[in-house]
């Protein structure tokens, strides 16, 4: 027998989630139900909450509760250096790993000839007239090693060389721990190009 509409229609809905398949919908929404004291109803309220409260930071793109991100509202932090990335899950990475002090800017994707994404699609010009007002003197270009992430990141570039702002990328190759018998073919290419003095 299949399930009532409702649930069907939860489950179609957690099925568009990403990393999500129909099966995998189906038994989280299944988990739900059999928790809905201790799981399900907390979680329908939180995202009820997030739903309305959630917006996009005017400075940077990140996802915060009010019109300026904690880390745009953060004295502390260097408004010198700004690390570029394509979305916020970028964004977090970078943060969880501590070490970056500066700012950010979130394009929300890449440029993608392709996809038919142009410049004026994603967050560049914002970007470009940031860069100029604010007198950043770094920008880092945190991209993804990919086509689209590196036609971006010279795109970006070009578009910033009328500015005073070095322009930066993060260091691409082999990643600590990694066989060189492991990896592909341009991540050996990366990193003898990225190479550097010992």
């Amino acid at each position: 027998m299949a399930a009532p509409s409702d649930i069907e229609d939860l489950i179609g809905l957690m099925a568009r989630l990403p990393g999500l398949g129909p099966r995998s919908a189906r038994r989280a929404v299944l988990q739900l139900l059999k928790k809905r004291g201790p799981l399900m109803a907390p979680l329908a309220q939180a995202m009820a909450h997030v739903a309305l409260s959630a917006r996009d930071c005017t400075v940077c793109g990140n996802i915060g509760t009010s019109d300026l991100c904690p880390i745009c509202a953060d004295p502390k932090r260097d408004t010198g250096e700004i690390c570029v990335v394509e979305d916020v899950a970028d964004l977090w990475a970078m943060e969880r790993a501590g070490v970056f002090r500066g700012r950010y800017h979130v394009l929300g994707g890449t440029l993608s000839a392709l996809d038919g994404v142009r410049p004026e699609d994603l967050r560049i010009p914002q970007l470009v007239a940031r860069v100029r007002e604010d007198g950043a003197r770094e920008v880092i270009l945190a991209l993804n090693a990919t086509v689209d992430g590196q036609t971006t990141a010279h795109y970006i570039a070009d578009a910033l060389s009328g500015s005073a702002a070095q322009v930066s990328s993060l260091g691409q190759g082999v990643p600590i721990g990694g066989e060189l018998d492991y990896l592909d073919d341009g991540t050996i290419g990366a990193a003898l190009r990225a190479r550097r003095r010992f």
